[in-house]
């Protein structure tokens, strides 16, 4: 086209301008195709020949890039037409800006939320089979590569696939410390992440071959109804060889092709190791030959030197009533594991190991047609395998099966179709089916119990449940229970558990313990509660779900607090009820009498006192204020005794439509050793570990969770505990009118050392008599800082003023100091308001300033 313009005016400009002209309709074309893309989407990373995500193209996901520094092998992938544009096919060493930039390019002209990245990095040094470890920290730190990535992409799900040592393995972190692989992830990505990580044999999930694996599975935790259980993929049997081979014709000639299937063919070897395997038997390896000529060996300097035979699995034929072996990259050789077919002389064929990878007939290994190369004559094909085969082979050997990422991929889909519902659409379900009556509420789940997801059903029946907010018992979403579920130990020595959840509602934790602990021989599970329709409802939730006859289920309608349970619970678990206990109620004094902490009237604390009689392990999702109110002083010396090792802090997020602030704590005194502690937070977005003594220092009131280095350099520079507070909650609107003789300020009347008058708000009264802050009227060095705020900032109480109970009155416990102006100002500013922030754990509603809290508001030192 530029040829026919090159001899004029016009032409000279049209060239100049032609390629910009060209790009600029290119990518309105190409945003034109990506904004008609309703598929979803993702980035596979050390692809290989995309034979693992080709599962994930199969069903209907789009490629928005690939990476794999083997050019021979991305050119498999564009064979395949995995990705739309060819700018999606990123070759190169991803640790290289370049490379990386490319990757990054290509996400932002997508312009669009990346659903999945899917990481399978090279395993050489984690590997059992590989004998040539030596110092392969550097290449294990690619995985690292992979986890940044992730952190800065933020897809929907993650899924890291790699040898059975994974997690175990030292690598290079992002803080240029070597630690297991396991923890990097965990630490970089736990805070984004529910995490899950399980050692699966693909052979149970999609594989026709054995292939034990790591698979890490991570779902972002603002995806509320999806836990990293509901993407592993589904157990499926495997075919026996006998049965996967059955169509395929036999090959008895060195050399054969077969005439319909270049792909399955004889591979030639050297023919003096015919004799090595001939006579060998299924499971047998030449090794085990008796007649020293048919031990593999070698001849040098007239000398026989036999072969060694490292794993026990070299020169040895397979068997074929099983599942095929696990097929390693040297699936070529003789002497590598497990290569030789069940009943012929050979290496297994590569359509013999597509099928026992599970990878389809649809696959392309090259541009041209199966047909087309099935028509070549026999030179041809020789020619064209001696070129291909082996990419091919070692392709196949260091892919993951097409239908174990196929099965997540279906799992993933299925997921995204099932969107939460809203409060509103909760509401307006409950309201048309009346299923706030127990019996209509019964009757729906047992008729719609397969027509909704698990998850949901759940969702609906709390909310429906009427005597959920008698009991101050809240729903426990989906992904709430799995951080728990999944943080708990493992119980490892043990075959038999028992477990008790104390305020069990309708089991909203039960099928994630039941999947957590399935390798147990038997489970049995107490379930108390005091409400019976809860337990009814919990009886046909159990019905439906059947998960076998390993776990068993006592049914238990009493009160928690009062009832009588064994003391030899492996684990104690739950969201037990957060309602204060009325003082003319008759049932404190019983849960008092049984109580380790009697300055409270918290339901809760009461079930953390009786669950640590019960259990060495004990995980509850409770209050926030127990971290930091003086009336659970008590509480956190027991759980610091209890030898509490996890908390997780949701904020105000772990409850719909509930305004509480809300942590889960895991104290395991099976694990007395450990001296450190995780902090999971959801608000802000972190995974943090530390010793136990940092975190719950005596130098401080309460627990900081969030305590750090920044906090430690501000709290070197202030004297603590100088201050006491008041606040009088007595005034309200009832007593206050608009002029008298006191003002009467409040917390939008406080500026930085100064008052703010606001019209209409300004309230007054003529005498402060009936109240008990007039004691503080016209008293010097009275300071006043808003109750609950994270704008911290402080004023003199002025003359003839008063406060009302949002805002805190400070005096000073020693009165050797005369306050100035620049002491309060200090308050007000960036660096106070950040330390303040962590002094208060980020909480939002435990905010009251305190005889604790105010332990905070130090005194700059001279």
């Amino acid at each position: 086209m530029k040829n026919q313009y090159s001899k004029s005016l016009y032409g000279v400009f049209y060239l100049a301008f032609y390629d910009k002209i060209h790009a600029f309709f290119a990518e309105q074309l190409f945003q034109l195709i990506i904004n008609m893309n309703k598929k979803p989407t993702y980035i596979s990373l050390f692809s290989s020949a995309g034979v693992g995500c080709y599962g994930f193209k199969t069903n209907g996901f789009e490629c928005v890039a690939t990476n794999e520094l083997l050019e021979k092998r991305l050119k498999i992938q564009k064979y395949n037409q995995k990705c739309r544009f060819d700018s999606g096919y990123i070759a190169g060493d991803i640790t290289l800006p370049e490379t990386q930039a490319k990757l990054f390019a290509e996400i932002r002209r997508w312009n669009t939320e990346i659903d999945v990245v899917i990481a399978t990095p090279p395993c050489q040094g984690m590997s059992v089979a590989n004998h040539k470890k030596n110092n392969e920290m550097a290449r294990n730190s690619l995985v690292v590569e992979s986890i940044k990535i992730v952190r800065e992409v933020r897809p929907k799900f993650f899924i890291f696939e790699n040898v059975k040592a994974f997690l175990k393995t030292p690598c290079t972190d992002t803080d240029y410390q070597e630690k297991p692989i396991g923890e990097a992830i965990w630490s970089n990505l736990g805070g984004h992440y529910n995490i899950l990580s399980n050692v699966l044999n693909f052979k149970d999930y999609g594989a026709n071959s054995s292939r034990t694996r790591t698979l890490v599975i991570g779902v972002r935790k603002d995806i509320h109804h999806i836990t990293p259980y509901d993407i592993f993929p589904k157990q499926t049997p495997p075919k026996t060889l006998r049965t996967l081979l059955a169509d395929l014709p036999p090959l008895m000639q060195m050399g054969e092709i077969s005439d319909d299937d270049i792909y399955h063919s004889y591979r030639e070897f050297d023919r003096r190791m015919l004799p090595w395997i001939a006579q060998l038997k299924e499971g047998e390896s030449a090794f085990h030959n008796t007649d020293p000529a048919r031990i593999p060996h070698q001849i040098k300097n007239g000398e026989i030197i036999y072969n060694q035979n490292k794993n026990g699995d070299k020169y040895a034929r397979w068997f074929l009533d099983r599942e095929g072996p696990c097929i390693h990259t040297r699936n070529d050789i003789l002497a590598s594991q497990n290569t030789i077919h069940p009943t012929e002389n050979r290496v297994f064929s590569v359509r013999e190991l597509m099928r026992m990878m599970s990878i389809p007939p649809s696959f392309k290994w090259t541009a041209q047609d199966e047909k087309q190369l099935n028509a070549l004559s026999f030179d041809e094909k020789k020619t064209f395998l001696k070129k291909e085969e082996l990419n091919i082979r070692r392709c196949i050997g260091e892919s993951v099966p097409t239908a174990v990422l196929a099965n997540v991929a279906q799992n993933i889909q299925a997921a995204l179709q099932q969107s939460e519902l809203s409060m509103t659409e909760i509401q307006n379900l409950i309201k048309r089916e009346n299923l706030s009556l127990a019996d209509n509420l019964y009757r729906f789940i047992e008729q719609h119990f397969d027509a909704y997801p698990f998850s949901r059903l759940l969702q609906i029946a709390e909310y429906a449940n009427a005597a959920r907010s008698e009991t101050a018992a809240y729903f426990t979403r989906i992904d709430i229970a799995f951080g728990l579920v999944n943080a708990l130990p493992d119980f490892k020595k043990k075959k038999n558990l028992r477990i008790l959840e104390p305020s069990v509602g309708i089991g909203n934790f039960i099928p994630l313990l039941a999947k957590k602990y399935a390798d147990k021989e038997k489970v049995i599970f107490d379930l108390v509660d005091i409400d019976s329709n809860s337990l009814n409802l919990l009886s046909l939730l159990l019905k439906k779900l059947n998960l076998g006859s390993k776990f068993e289920f006592n049914i238990i309608h009493q009160d928690f607090l009062t009832a009588t349970l064994p003391e030899n619970y492996d684990l104690v678990i739950g969201n037990p009820p957060y309602g204060k206990v009325k003082a003319s109620d008759k049932n404190l004094a019983l849960y008092r009498k049984n109580a380790i902490n009697k300055d409270t009237q918290n339901i809760f604390s009461f079930f953390i006192d009786k669950a640590l009689t019960l259990s060495k392990t004990v995980a509850l999702v409770v209050p926030k204020s127990v971290i930091n109110a003086p009336e659970f002083q008590i509480t956190r010396q027991q759980l610091i005794t209890a030898n509490i090792n996890r908390i997780i802090d949701y904020g105000e997020k772990a409850f719909k439509g509930v305004k509480i602030e809300t942590i889960a704590f895991i104290a395991d005194q099976t694990d007395k050793d450990n001296q450190h502690i995780t902090i999971e937070s959801h608000i802000q977005e972190t995974l943090i570990q530390n010793c136990k003594n940092y975190f719950f220092s005596d130098n401080f009131p309460y627990w900081l969770i969030y305590r750090n280095s920044e906090f430690d350099q501000i709290a070197q520079k202030l004297e603590f505990n100088v201050f006491q507070s008041f606040r009088d909650r007595q005034i309200t609107k009832a007593h206050t009118q608009n002029s008298g003789n006191i003002r009467v300020l409040k917390s939008r009347n406080i500026g930085n050392n100064e008052i703010i008058d606001i019209e209409g708000y300004d309230s007054y009264v003529d005498s402060v008599a009936p109240f008990s802050v007039g004691k503080f009227i016209n008293r010097k060095n009275v300071v006043m800082i808003p109750n609950l705020t994270y704008k911290p900032r402080a004023a003199f109480l002025p003359e003839n003023s008063i406060a009302d109970g949002s805002v805190a009155l400070l005096t000073m416990k020693k009165h050797e100091k005369i306050l100035t102006q620049r002491d309060l100002a200090y308050y007000a500013t960036p660096e106070f308001e950040q330390f303040y922030r962590v002094a208060r754990n980020y909480g939002s509603r435990s905010m009251n300033i305190d005889n604790h809290s105010v332990f905070f508001f130090g005194l700059l030192k001279d």
